[in-house]
């Protein structure tokens, strides 16, 4: 598939793609998204977890960071919110829609889902911490208007981003490794986290790896491709432009939800949570510095603030994903109780 994508990219470049030529491009960028993850998955099954989680969720936070540059740079005053969109929208499929789905599966087949309240309850506290310092603080801060951050504020924001997320990168991987291993159904760490299947070969890794950047390089080019046609799209059917978010957010993070699926399927929740919290770290941690440095030459504002009921929407999420977290058990109840809130979003991006 990446090389198929690439070759759609060289053949459409510089065209103006008719209606059945976009939806080629579009056909070959989400194979390249799936081929993408596929290969990060294969990589990230060699290092073995939760390194391997670390890996997935770098790959797609790539992706997303080359969605939302492509579409700023060509979407004029209508763009200056797709980077906030895109991270809000991100949080709340992560946080709620593929933490509530792993918790749904894992409950129903096993009556009981059990992970390591240590090191999720560590990430859920990084993810509120992130999202609030860069979606919900400019929309109250005095030195500019209209949800932006001032030169200095997007600086500092940016840099205290990286910060925690290598942070908990180094918890994650070195320091308190044991904490993001999955459990048993006594809360016992499992001793071999792998056993499900042999690690791939150097010479398979490796092709992965290239692949992999392949993928990338495809996923980018045919976005920049089809991103007139979404943002057409939209306007055509009236809908907010917050949509456009929701929908880069959803193709990027579709395989990364099926992912935390199976994980949940093998009764192996907390690399599901690994995943979904990892992602979200990812996707504001390394989006907000990237979209930052972008927005040197990129023109037009870059508005971050959120509004009140998606305000009310992250802290609610907080709150039940705490709740969520801290016993280090869930139920089909806590499973439910996301999912509602993961519909309640997307309703309200449709319809606000």
């Amino acid at each position: 598939m990446p090389p198929v994508a690439v070759l759609a990219l060289a053949l459409a470049w510089g065209r103006d793609l008719a209606g059945v030529a976009v939806a080629l491009v579009g056909l070959c960028l989400i194979g390249a998204v799936l081929a993408a993850v596929h290969h990060a998955e294969v990589v990230a099954h060699r290092v073995g977890e939760p390194i391997g989680s670390l890996v997935l969720a770098v790959a797609v936070t790539v992706i997303e960071v080359g969605l939302i540059v492509t579409l700023m740079a060509g979407g004029g005053e209508k763009a200056s919110t797709y980077a906030r969109d895109t991270v809000f929208a991100a949080v709340m499929i992560t946080c709620n829609g593929i933490v509530g789905l792993s918790l749904l599966v894992g409950a129903l087949r096993n009556r009981v889902a059990v992970f390591n309240a240590e090191g999720s309850g560590g990430a859920l506290a990084t993810v509120c911490t992130l999202a609030t310092m860069t979606l919900v603080v400019p929309a109250f801060t005095t030195g500019h208007s209209g949800g932006e951050f001032t030169g200095d504020q997007l600086a500092f924001a940016a840099g205290a981003s990286l910060c925690l997320y290598a942070l908990f990168v180094g918890v994650q991987t070195v320091r308190h490794r044991d904490y993001f291993l999955p459990v048993s159904a006594d809360g016992a760490a499992e001793s071999d986290p792998d056993a499900h299947a042999p690690p791939p070969g150097d010479r398979e890794t490796w092709l992965s790896v290239g692949l992999l950047l392949v993928a990338l390089v495809a996923v980018v080019g045919n976005a920049k491709l089809v991103s007139p046609a979404i943002e057409n799209g939209v306007d055509s059917a009236g809908l907010p432009t917050a949509v456009v978010g929701v929908v880069i957010a959803l193709l990027v993070l579709l395989p990364e939800t099926l992912a935390a699926v199976r994980a949940a399927r093998r009764n192996r929740m907390q690399t599901s949570l690994n995943l979904a919290y990892g992602s979200a770290i990812a996707s504001i941690g390394l989006t907000i510095p990237a979209i930052a440095l972008a927005s040197i030459w990129l023109q037009g504002p870059l508005v971050l603030g959120e509004d009140a009921t998606h305000m009310v929407l992250l802290a609610l999420t907080a709150v039940v994903s705490a709740l969520t977290v801290v016993p280090g058990r869930a139920t089909l109840l806590q499973g439910g109780v996301h999912l509602v809130l993961f519909a309640a979003f997307v309703f309200l991006s449709f319809s606000p």
